[in-house]
């Protein structure tokens, strides 16, 4: 009997102990050093770069993550591009819950697969398939692998090894394999983590390890790039569709970009005959740089070409010519070839455009751009053209590429340009009000705004200025800065200028302007520019933090009072200097009317984490002092 009793608790031990076996990544595995805080601890983040040859590469990748609330969610979810040059091989994904049981696994007809459609491209052959195995119970486990498979060498996946704040990681892994004479380039960023070296097969490999990563927090106004560790690689030697190229300068890789454009600038005769007349009478490089634009702005509209290397190869100028179309690569080829017509030397551009531009890697020649553009050499003052746009402004690069470094092909190469850099003096929103006060606290006002430089940008305005009258106006609504208030009239005046502009006019009736309070009125002076914005506190700042922008605000407000109103205080004039910005009012009482100043400038730069109260501190002196009302008597 005994003998009995032992043999059932030996096939229970060893039942469990297999279940155990079969377990996959159970919350119980984490250290609990690393859920603390957390929205999601990463399981294990591995991928590994394989270069085959100079035009063939491939990559695998396995992803598992403990989802612990609905904040990570996100992370359940993953989506992957392939197009005729890159193929997707496998992509299979499963989930398990908090004791690593298997929940379920990943279905074909669960996956998602469509072409990639943006709304503004042409041709594009990119598709993608998508997968979300999202649950409502917490925490689970996420898993998915993918191979695929490049028939080009020309960029190689790099790696985030912590993906977002409040996500710690328990295992990450980054290997680079390729034959020693087409050894790629790398940088690691925020580590000082060594790789692993070996060689197999007459092959040589690379391998970063990462264990035991703590989550982040991301401070505010900080580069999350200046606290991830993360890498970048690129190869030296390359090829893509047939054109074969060397990345390890930037000279080697403006020659390989102007190898794909060779050929392309062939313009017909009846357009070289059009564009020469058009600028027969002008006599400096900028009018004939002018008509040309303006000539490109008439007759093309941009669309997107993604097909293979048309990805980073203009079709022939002739086609732009034809049809009146072409991505920002094509647009811009386009536009050198009308130039060089004219006897005006322009150089193409590669930059990144967008909100998403962190800095060039300068020491680290590659692919870092999304865009393309144009630039004309004029003596100190560079002519820059932005060739998609049928509406933007001649030589404003605005937001969208100003003050930023980007790449000029050039007859021997390329070199580095910086793109131009707008000023506090020039990004300028200047306003002059006249405001009619009744002793009720309504109000009637005729407002005049200028909205010049990158304030021309302001909320899109500039997107606007062509619009309809209804889209104007329900622009108005959402960025008066008024509570409550009634447009009559307005118009709208768009000045297409270097430092472009835009003049806002608007009729208004303020209802309850002020507040009336028995014999009293009380009046915020500041009438629809007041400082809410407040940086978020952080204790102990380790990051430095940026400010993109540098502008400069301009008030000019005049109160128009009834007779039986007079001023009975008005606050002191305000004055505040800081490494960030300079704020200055003023108040004057002259014949039945109150004028108020405002003027604001601001600052922009890299500050350290230090001066981050300072910061702190100056927004809220702003604020206040933008709050700050004045009271009336009412003397009947």
């Amino acid at each position: 009997m005994m003998k009995v009793i032992y043999s059932i608790v030996t096939v229970l031990i060893l039942s469990l102990s297999a279940k155990a076996a079969d377990a996959k990544y159970p919350v119980s595995d984490i250290p609990e050093e690393l859920k603390k805080d957390v929205n999601a601890v990463v399981r294990e983040d591995k991928l590994v770069f394989k270069i085959l040859s100079q035009s063939k590469a491939a990559v695998s990748a396995f992803y598992a993550v403990t989802i612990f609330n609905e904040n990570a969610n996100e992370f359940a979810s993953t989506t992957q591009f392939y197009d005729k040059l890159t193929k997707l091989t496998s992509f299979s994904g499963s989930v398990y819950d908090a004791n690593g049981k298997l929940i379920r696994k990943l279905k074909t007809n669960e996956i998602y697969d469509q072409s990639v459609f943006d709304g503004s491209s042409l041709f594009n052959d990119d598709r993608f398939k998508k997968a979300n195995l999202a649950q409502s119970t917490y925490p689970y486990t996420v898993v998915f692998e993918y191979e695929k498979e490049y028939k080009f060498l020309y960029h190689i996946d790099g790696s985030y090894f912590i993906p977002d704040e409040k996500v710690a990681v328990q295992h990450a892994s980054y290997q680079l394999i390729y034959p020693p004479a087409l050894t790629p380039r790398y940088k690691l960023f925020n580590s000082e983590n060594k790789p692993k070296k070996d060689v197999v097969d007459g092959l040589e490999s690379l391998e970063w390890t990462f264990e035991n990563l703590k989550p982040i927090k991301f401070e505010p106004l900080a580069r999350t790039l200046d606290v991830i560790p993360y890498i970048v690689a690129a190869p030296g030697h390359f090829e893509f569709e047939g054109y074969v190229g060397d990345m390890q300068t930037w000279q080697s890789y403006g020659k390989w970009i102007a190898s794909l454009n060779k050929g392309r600038d062939v313009l017909p005769e009846e357009t070289k005959t059009k564009i020469k007349q058009l600028t027969s009478n002008l006599k400096t490089t900028e009018e004939k740089t002018k008509a040309v634009y303006e000539f490109l702005q008439s007759r093309t509209r941009y669309v997107g070409i993604q097909l293979g290397i048309g990805g980073y190869q203009p079709f022939e100028a002739s086609v732009v010519d034809k049809t009146g179309y072409g991505d920002c690569k094509a647009l811009s080829n386009y536009t050198v070839a009308l130039l060089s017509e004219v006897g005006v030397k322009a150089n193409y551009i590669l930059i990144y455009a967008g909100e998403g531009y962190h800095g060039l890697m300068e020491d680290f020649p590659s692919s870092q751009f999304n865009h393309a553009t144009v630039c004309v050499p004029n003596g100190k003052d560079s002519i820059w053209l932005e060739c998609t746009s049928q509406t933007n402004p001649f030589a404003y690069s605005g937001k969208f590429t100003g003050d930023r470094k980007a790449l000029a092909i050039t007859e021997d190469g390329a070199r580095i340009v910086r793109t131009p850099v707008y000023t506090a003096e020039q990004n300028v929103q200047s306003r002059t009000a006249d405001v009619f006060v009744e002793a009720n606290g309504n109000a009637k006002a005729k407002v005049k705004t200028t909205y010049a430089g990158l304030q021309y940008e302001n909320d899109h305005l500039n997107f606007k200025l062509g619009n309809n009258y209804d889209d104007q106006r329900k622009w108005l609504q959402e960025n008066m800065g008024i509570p409550s208030f009634d447009i009559n009239s307005f118009s709208m005046l768009n000045r297409k200028e270097k430092i472009p502009s835009a003049v806002v006019n608007v009729d208004l009736t303020l209802n309850r302007l002020a507040t009336v309070s028995g014999k009293r009125v009380f009046l915020i002076a500041n009438l629809m520019n007041r400082s809410t914005y407040m940086p978020e506190k952080v204790e102990s700042r380790k990051t430095k933090f940026y400010r993109k922008m540098t502008y400069t605000d301009l008030d000019t407000i005049r109160y128009h009072l009834p007779e039986e109103l007079y001023p009975e205080y008005l606050p002191e004039p305000t004055k505040i200097s800081s490494r960030f910005g300079e704020y200055e009012t003023k108040y004057s009482v002259d014949q039945g009317s109150l004028l108020y100043i405002r003027r604001v400038k601001m600052n922009k730069g890299e500050f350290s984490p230090q001066t981050y109260q300072e910061l702190i501190d100056f927004y809220k002196s702003l604020n206040k002092a933008d709050n700050v009302k004045i009271v009336f008597l009412n003397k009947t």
